[in-house]
């Protein structure tokens, strides 16, 4: 297949589940008695229209870029990873912990790597365990990740109230040094939103996380696992120490997103403040193909339809929003066979026609 096929064959599925989306959501819309014209400019006027929608689509957008790179990570090594949230939440409370130990007025470019490292061992360590258990016992990931999920979560929970929180609230005390500045620093005109400075941690982690599955040994070992374990085996690959690799990388890279509340945002740890990021980043991994960039770009579409539906929630229920991202998952998986097989009668009509 040509580069222009292999182009197509990603953009095309994800093009035709906007469309469709579109579509299902201008149904929904009219049962509701308004014109689709209006709420879609409403959504727009309030995500892409604005500063500061514009800023809580990228601030949501990058929690989402993790956790879409976490089980984008996964699957392209044939593992599903579904336990990015508490992998997410585990990395935003070793990095608290971090931020109240650490001497107050520090830099953020002195502690930014401390930082990182620690979410990047919360999340990892949570990503680990599942790990181990898959290459020592064969134990099926999905089952290992759901149930930590559940597990890790109450655990931090119960740390944080038992131990950690302020009196009269559920997160803990704010990180005494090194918080992240906001765009609004930088931005004015993205004052009161909660984007900030990790989004760029976000981009070059998708550009680092590109070049070391397409531009390294250990990431074409990761792929070729993915594709053919028994075959990448036969060729020398340790298929269960990647396997367990996989999952460390996994949950770190969604441990690192924690530092977009905790760093950037709150500057405090708080229960519950992962809800839902984790479960989007696999519709986010699955609506990118997989690929980084593919992604950063979900990763926008899935902000901008869930901060939209604040801006459209006085004219139609919000729950509307939940269905369109429902739908665009569904019809990528239902796209992606079709768009090949019309772009393999596509290259044999070219090949005959030559």
């Amino acid at each position: 297949m040509s580069r222009s096929s292999t182009v197509k064959e990603a953009l095309l599925p994800a093009l035709v589940a906007l469309l469709i989306a579109a579509l299902v959501g201008d149904v929904l819309i009219l049962s509701f008695g308004q014109w689709p014209g209006d709420v879609y400019r409403l959504l727009i006027e309030g995500t892409w229209g604005n500063a500061y929608g514009l800023g809580q689509v990228l601030y949501k957008a990058t929690t989402l870029t993790f956790t879409g790179l976490a089980v984008a990570v996964g699957l392209r090594a044939g593992l599903f990873n579904i336990g990015a949230e508490s992998q997410l939440a585990a990395g935003g409370f070793v990095a608290a912990l971090v931020g109240l130990v650490l001497p107050p007025g520090l830099p953020a470019m002195l502690t930014l790597p401390v930082y990182l490292v620690a979410a990047a061992i919360g999340g990892g360590i949570v990503g680990g365990i599942p790990g181990a258990l898959k290459a020592k016992f064969g134990a099926h990931e999905v089952i290992t990740t759901i149930m930590l999920n559940f597990i890790v979560l109450a655990l931090l929970n119960y740390l944080t109230v038992a131990f950690l929180k302020v009196p009269g609230s559920l997160h803990t005390e704010e990180i005494r040094s090194g918080a992240v500045p906001r765009l609004s620093e930088f931005i004015p005109a993205f004052h009161g939103s909660a984007a900030n400075m990790v989004i760029v941690i976000a981009l070059i982690t998708a550009v680092l996380v590109s070049w070391f599955l397409f531009r390294t040994r250990p990431g074409f070992d990761l792929r070729a696992t993915g594709l053919q374990p028994l075959a990448a085996e036969y060729g020398g690959v340790n298929v269960r120490r990647v396997w367990w690799r996989t999952l460390v990388l996994s949950g770190a890279l969604a441990g690192i997103g924690g530092l977009n509340f905790v760093l950037g945002y709150k500057h405090y740890y708080e229960e519950a403040f992962a809800s839902g990021a984790g479960f989007l980043g696999i519709a986010v991994a699955i609506v990118g193909r997989n690929h980084p960039l593919g992604v950063v770009l979900a990763a926008l579409v899935f902000a901008t339809i869930s901060q939209g539906g604040l801006a459209v929630n006085a004219v139609v229920p919000k729950q509307m929003v939940d269905v369109l991202q429902a739908v665009v998952i569904i019809a990528v998986a239902a796209s992606v066979p079709e768009v090949r097989r019309l772009l393999r009668a596509e290259s044999t009509t070219a090949r005959a026609t030559t």
